[in-house]
């Protein structure tokens, strides 16, 4: 790899990465991403339509998950040029500040994405635990708050990690590894010291998905202590059944989360493809499973999303 000489920030050009060993293969490898992509941005947009325009779901439930397709769209679409841009033109180029502004938002929406799940988790936990008095908890206005305090705390914590990369010196190779801008892979061309960046990034992660993941075991473990209260095992059986599709969910978000940083942790003899395939899935099975898990699970969601589509055929 070449080296560069120390530039200013906003001079530097980084280098993106495709699949490393496999570039021959990006056109074929593309097939499958093109795929994925079109999977994910029109289940979710779909999802999206069905909820706003169907009054029968205009609970708090979907309004939840219409704020998780809306978090699963602007994700896909963070890493949507760059990735496809480099498998088709091989436009592996990206300004320095164009870098940060594609870091921050594929980061605001992974954090969004778990405070989502978060208050998914409390929304299921109201309706078991207090269905009486759920639309009373939930109304139109605190939903609202949430949405706003979720994308509140993801700017606020976000900013000071991405900022502070541009106080760094980038005087060694200027090639990342992955086909978009991910934090540790930036942090490691600098010649300067990055404990604070470390630091800042690895608080950034506890607090939010780390303290997330908490909160939503915690919350399951006082589902499952009320359902198992309920006397009769269909009720049982009806009231775990509606957390399904949430568990389906937090499964999709959490597994390759987890499986990238064991691999970035305790991979480093693996292929670089792997790292790179990895790297790329944690962000495309979100949101190409979650429209998916929620129209086969629930049946309301289901109904809709055929309902719309069979609208869309009969005016075709």
């Amino acid at each position: 790899m070449s080296t560069f000489q120390n530039t200013t920030s906003s001079s530097i050009i980084f280098l993106l990465t495709g699949v490393p060993g496999l570039e021959a293969f990006h056109t074929w490898i593309s097939i499958p991403f093109c795929f994925l992509y079109l999977t994910a941005l029109s289940g979710n947009s779909l999802i999206l339509f069905a909820i706003v325009t169907q009054p029968s779901l205009h609970e708090p439930m979907y309004y939840f998950l219409s704020m998780l397709s809306t978090t699963d769209l602007g994700l896909s679409i963070s890493t949507l040029v760059t990735m496809l841009g480099i498998f088709w033109f091989n436009a592996r180029k990206i300004s320095f500040n164009a870098c940060l502004s594609q870091m921050f938002f594929i980061q605001l929406f992974t954090v969004m994405e778990s405070s989502v799940l978060l208050a998914m988790a409390f929304d299921r936990f109201v309706a078991i635990s207090n269905p009486l008095r759920y639309a009373s908890i939930l109304t139109d206005l605190k939903i609202a708050q949430i949405g706003v305090a979720i994308i509140t705390r993801g700017t606020l914590i976000l900013t000071p990690m991405v900022l502070l990369l541009k106080r760094l010196s980038y005087c060694h190779s200027h090639v990342l590894h992955h086909s978009y801008c991910f934090h540790p892979d930036v942090m490691k061309l600098s010649c300067t010291d990055t404990r604070i960046n470390s630091a800042v990034g690895l608080t950034a992660l506890i607090t939010t998905a780390g303290v997330d993941s908490v909160f939503i075991i915690l919350s399951y473990i006082l589902i499952i202590k009320t359902v198992l209260s309920i006397a009769s095992p269909e009720e049982r059986k009806k009231a775990f059944s509606t957390c399904i599709s949430h568990i389906g969910a937090v499964a999709v978000f959490y597994i390759p989360l987890i499986s990238l940083s064991f691999v970035h942790r305790f991979g480093k003899q693996a292929p670089p493809y792997v790292h790179t395939l990895i790297a790329n899935a944690y962000l495309l099975i979100p949101p190409v499973m979650n429209p998916i898990i929620y129209s086969v699970k629930t049946k309301q969601i289901r109904r809709a999303v055929l309902k719309v589509l069979h609208l869309v055929a009969a005016k075709n």
